[in-house]
């Protein structure tokens, strides 16, 4: 007898039998494979808030508070975003020496990233201003002549025309601008430190910030020159005024003086 022909497999066994190992190659591969990026994020980021936590309880509660709620010696941080923790913390003004009429720039004790977990705990406890990234701060797509008109109007009254600071009431001040990191510049537009009010996007755009902060690179860069001739630090009117009074009066007391002396002399011979 003949023998019995094996059975032929169908054509589409093979492709079958191939999506089955991916299937269970997949649900392996799903079963064991790391965190995706979303989970490995947010694992990130309780890290830095967790981090941040304990910083703030060493160098930050004591004056706002064990829950950042705020204290008689110090406000409440909720609410308040990254960007004025990276502001204060990241100027050396917080933690502060010691009260006064206002906290003056000091040597940063933080490094950059406990800056960022503190900024991360904070955050935390309310919504609030984002640290900016360079594209909002940087000079490209700046217009500097707006940024100068800009800041004459919000800010020289201060500041003073080109950012060299000036004295304020009861022992407060407005500090020079010259050398300061732009991303702190824009924070403080963005927080309104201190003295300082706040410039929303509501009241000064991205864009009218981006300007403000061309203007004085501008105005203090290590490039910059006065084709004025002595700028008598940049002042404005006050240091010039005050430049006219004391040498131009001068200079005509003693030209009197002179045509004085003169005069009697030639009435004598």
């Amino acid at each position: 007898m003949k023998k019995l022909s094996a059975r032929r497999r169908h054509p589409m066994a093979a492709l079958v039998v191939l999506l089955l190992a991916l299937a269970c190659t997949g649900g392996l591969y799903a079963a064991f494979a790391p965190a995706s990026k979303a989970q490995a994020d947010e694992t990130a980021q309780s890290l830095a808030i967790d981090e941040g936590k304990k910083l703030f309880s060493v160098g930050c509660a004591s004056c706002h508070g064990t829950g950042g709620q705020g204290t008689s010696d110090g406000p409440s941080l909720v609410g308040v975003g990254s960007a004025a923790v990276d502001f204060q913390v990241g100027t050396g003004r917080m933690p502060a020496q010691q009260p006064g009429a206002q906290v003056p720039r000091k040597k940063v004790v933080y490094t950059q990233a406990e800056i960022d977990q503190l900024a991360a705990y904070i955050s935390s406890l309310g919504a609030g201003p984002s640290v900016p990234t360079k594209a909002q701060y940087g000079p490209e797509g700046a217009d500097i002549a707006k940024g100068g008109e800009l800041f004459r109007t919000n800010c020289a009254q201060c500041h003073n025309f080109t950012g060299k600071g000036g004295a304020l009431t009861h022992g407060k001040f407005a500090p020079d601008l010259e050398g300061v990191d732009p991303k702190h510049i824009y924070e403080a537009m963005q927080t309104g430190p201190q003295n300082m009010p706040s410039f929303p996007d509501t009241t000064l755009s991205e864009q009218n910030k981006k300007d403000i902060i061309a203007y004085l690179h501008a105005v203090n860069g290590d490039d910059t020159e006065s084709p004025g001739g002595l700028e008598l630090g940049g002042l404005g009117p006050v240091s010039e005024g005050l430049f006219a009074w004391i040498f131009g009066l001068g200079a005509l007391i003693a030209v009197a003086v002179w045509v004085a002396a003169r005069t009697a002399k030639a009435k004598k011979s």
